[in-house]
């Protein structure tokens, strides 16, 4: 039986995550409302809305807020609004947020899949109380003082809340303990830096160290130009960890997302034991344009795309966002029954001899 204080412990970490996932959803069709009457930290050259000025909204949802300051020069936070109605970018329709949420972000109309962030996606996953982020100091830098990339970062991070394009944490689902990484694609598009690289291996390490299995969602547009060699080496850096991990005989489960391409397809995201993929992900090294201009020919309907790649036997699995958790739970569970199964083999065994 838990003790009061574990019971109180897991609820804020739940409550947490939970603050988390909401923003990530909150984030991508909100509302950006700022409240008092003070002045713009930083005045800009270009005319302002006139529904701006007056409302303190700051137009399009995707724009960034201008920081305010009141009468005593405190800096006054500029708050998200949730919007009523999300449009599908795929067919143009509206639907009420509810539908949406009900639907786990998937579209209620024409069912294609929106783009989630890495805290929303743990909430569907892990058991209440149990996730714990691990390597948080870890963040973006510019290693090659590449000109704009620092104020990008800064840009990245306060649009998103995130320091890097990767989250990951330690968790269980239905019970089973395991290591969780996320890449999130509203960050630099997912792309693998020098940090994601470090925070993939360290992942990767703890897992080894605990014996803990190993989940990744991957979504990435490749390899990060800003950082140059040092991006391109985490593919070797993030694939020997896996081959180690699998040496001392490790579950690796790589789950991919739209999209899943470039350096990270190249290394971490298609080594895994077991390999699923949402509906309709776009996998691959290179875009299917490129491929085109490449071979100078026309690539068959649907290449790349998930549901032709595990009819390929790319993919072990088409998974739907609504049934994520009970699958993994299906694997877990047969992971660690054939554990336990092996280590009572193997203590029989030994008493036999």
């Amino acid at each position: 039986m838990k003790s009061p204080i574990t019971k109180i412990y897991e609820m804020y970490k739940d409550r947490a995550l939970r603050k988390k996932a909401h923003a990530d959803t909150v984030g991508h069709t909100g509302i950006r409302f700022t409240f008092g009457k003070g002045k713009p930290a930083e005045e800009s050259a270009a005319p302002k809305e006139k529904t701006s000025e007056k409302k303190g909204l700051s137009g399009s949802p995707d724009s960034n807020p201008k920081e305010t300051k009141d009468k005593n020069g405190l800096r006054i936070p500029a708050v998200m609004i949730p919007s009523s109605f999300i449009t599908c970018r795929s067919c143009g329709r509206r639907a009420l947020r509810h539908k949406w949420e009900d639907n786990y972000y998937v579209c209620p109309e024409c069912g294609k899949y929106a783009p989630i962030g890495a805290y929303y996606r743990l909430s569907l996953i892990l058991d209440k109380g149990s996730f714990t982020e691990i390597d948080t100091d870890i963040k973006a830098e510019d290693p090659l003082g590449f000109p704009g990339y620092k104020e990008k970062i800064e840009r990245q991070e306060e649009k998103t809340g995130l320091n890097e394009s990767v989250v990951s944490a330690v968790g269980s689902i239905q019970g089973i303990r395991l290591v969780t990484v996320v890449l999130d694609s509203r960050f630099f598009m997912g792309s693998m830096s020098r940090a994601v690289g470090e925070k993939v291996t360290r992942a990767v390490e703890y897992a080894m160290e605990e014996k803990l299995p190993l989940l990744i969602f991957s979504a990435s547009g490749g390899a990060r130009m800003q950082e140059g060699i040092y991006s391109l080496m985490q593919m070797a850096k993030t694939t020997s960890a896996i081959e180690q991990f699998s040496e001392k005989g490790g579950l690796f489960i790589s789950f991919l997302t739209n999209p899943t391409t470039g350096g990270v397809t190249a290394s971490f995201a298609t080594l895994g034991d077991i390999t699923l993929a949402e509906p309709g992900a776009l996998i691959g090294f290179a875009g299917p344009r490129v491929i085109e201009q490449t071979i100078s020919g026309k690539l068959p309907k649907g290449f790349q795309r998930s549901e032709y790649l595990e009819n390929h036997g790319f993919v072990d699995r088409i998974v739907e966002r609504s049934e994520m958790r009970d699958v993994l739970t299906d694997i877990l569970k047969l992971h660690a029954d054939t554990r336990q199964f092996s280590a009572v083999k193997r203590s029989v065994a030994l008493e036999n001899k």
